[in-house]
């Protein structure tokens, strides 16, 4: 059985990749594993911790492992 290495989340949603918890708390915030930042619209951040990037396209949130 193999792992997601992508999801898709929208405002107020909530998923996991693996055992890691991911999030979009309100627009423009994501939790990963517990660590919380802001992003804008067409940026990536990264949570270096978990291995895992953010990148928001408009009302879409792609977390992805690195």
């Amino acid at each position: 059985m193999s792992e997601e290495s992508t999801i898709t989340l929208t405002e107020k949603t909530y998923g996991k990749l693996g055992v890691v918890h991911c999030a979009v708390t309100r627009e423009g915030f994501v939790a990963v594993g517990g660590d919380a930042r802001g992003i804008e619209d067409g940026e990536e951040v990264r949570f270096e911790r978990t291995g895992i990037a953010v990148q928001r396209e408009a009302g879409e949130y792609r977390f992805r492992r690195l």
